[in-house]
Order: structure tokens, then C-alpha cells, then sequence
């Protein structure tokens, strides 16, 4: 699949590029720092240059993949299986087939519209029967039966995505070098 050029994703690894503070942040391992840090100085750009949901849904993403590499949690982006978009699969869908325990699907949606998300969530269960393991990243908060994390300007849980992956991977036995230490 050919990655599009997006403003909002050019914008966030911009900023994450000229940052004096995230590389130092990185090597610290305070993600949620670095989260918090992203959004607040680039949450209201990231939503002035499209719809509001889906400049979101894209700085999550970027955001997201750029704290899972760096945390050194395996992870694929963008992923087609069996019909299905997966925004981020953790570890890969090698796991899902062997282990679905071991696998967590982040589904981040485009729209806070609740029937598409929920049907959305409904496609994804066919795929993970470990129905736990499908967690939800929203643009406001929504009342849904999933773990979910809010990225926003105010009441922005986004920021513990990262402790919590890492919680499920060492907890899952995913990650055999248990990089990220989760007290």
C-alpha cells in the first residue's frame, strides 16, 4: 500500500524533527511526556488543516507509530487481513493467526460517528475473538465498550496508550526484552 503525503503527518514529524526536548525524552523512556508535549503544541494546528476527526485520527497514528518504534514494541500499521483495515496491529498478524491472546488491534477512527465505529468494532471481533484486545482511540470521548484513549486538547488520556501497550506485551509475553519498564 503506497503511503499518501498527508499535511498533518508532515506537520507532526516536522515538529518531532526540530524538537530540542524529544530526543532526550526518547532516551528516558517518558513517552507520556512526549505525547503530551506533541499535542499540546501541535493538537490545534493538526485539526486546522482538515476535518477536525480525521487531522486526529491521523496525528494518533503518526503519533503512535512513532512511539512504538521508538519504544521498540513490534507492531504493523495499515494492515489488510482477511478484508479488514487494521490501523495498528501489535506484534503482527502472524500473532493473530497463532495467539489472538497475544494480539492487541488499535483501531483509530476517521469519524466520532458511533454506528460506524461500532460496526467497525463488530468487523474487527470477527478477526480477534479475544474481544479485550480491540482498543479504540477517539477524537472526544464516547461512551463505547471497548478500552479506549481520548487524544484531545483537554482530557487527553492518549498520552498512557504507550505504558498500557507495553503492560499488554510484557504481560502477553510478547516482548522478550522487555524494553519499556512498566512499574
Amino acid at each position: 500500500m503506497k503511503e499518501d503525503q498527508n499535511p498533518v503527518k508532515d506537520y507532526l514529524f516536522e515538529y518531532i524533527k526540530n524538537s530540542n526536548t524529544i530526543p532526550k525524552l526518547i532516551t528516558e523512556k517518558k513517552f507520556d511526556v512526549i505525547i503530551e508535549e506533541i499535542t499540546k503544541n501541535c493538537y490545534g494546528k493538526s485539526v486546522s488543516i482538515g476535518e477536525k476527526d480525521e487531522s486526529v485520527a491521523v496525528l494518533a497514528t503518526g503519533m503512535l507509530h512513532y512511539m512504538l518504534t521508538n519504544a521498540l514494541i513490534a507492531s504493523q500499521r495499515k494492515v489488510d487481513y482477511k478484508t479488514n483495515d487494521i490501523d495498528i496491529i501489535i506484534p503482527d498478524v502472524r500473532t493473530l493467526e497463532k495467539d489472538p491472546k497475544k494480539t492487541l488491534l488499535i483501531y483509530i477512527p476517521k469519524s466520532p460517528n458511533i454506528e460506524t465505529i461500532k460496526k467497525k468494532i463488530n468487523q474487527l471481533e470477527k478477526i480477534q475473538p479475544e474481544k479485550e484486545n480491540i482498543w479504540v482511540v477517539l477524537s472526544e470521548n464516547i461512551s463505547i465498550e471497548k478500552k479506549s484513549f481520548v487524544l484531545s486538547k483537554e482530557n487527553n488520556t492518549f498520552s498512557k496508550i504507550i505504558f498500557e501497550i507495553a503492560k499488554f506485551v510484557n504481560v502477553s509475553g510478547g516482548n522478550k526484552f522487555k524494553i519499556l519498564r512498566v512499574g
